[in-house]
């Protein structure tokens, strides 16, 4: 059996990392959306993919420009993210790969 303070000290909180931070993401990976509240109380979803037991966010961006490059190249398997940029200045540029 485990003390609280034990368990206090392990503690970890979930985290959600970000899609930018795979080398090689497959256009067949399931998405999920996740829902969080806020401190104010209020709720806001995010769409994450799971790899390796790890929560991976999906920016809206990346899903709009995933879809151009679908349009032309459905047949695409892999891709990558490459971020830029902070706060409200991150921008999400699409690779695809093969």
């Amino acid at each position: 059996m485990v003390s609280i303070m034990d368990e206090a000290k392990s503690y970890e909180p979930p985290t959600t990392k970000n899609i930018s931070e795979l080398d090689k993401v497959p256009t067949s990976l399931e998405v999920e959306e996740r829902e969080f509240t806020k401190e104010d109380g209020t709720t806001f979803r995010i769409k994450v993919v799971i790899l390796n037991n790890e929560d991976y966010r999906i920016p809206t961006s990346v899903l709009k420009s995933l879809k151009a490059i679908l349009e032309e190249l459905p047949d695409l398997k892999y891709f990558k993210v490459k971020k830029t940029g902070e706060g409200l200045k991150t921008e999400y540029t699409v690779i695809t790969l093969d």
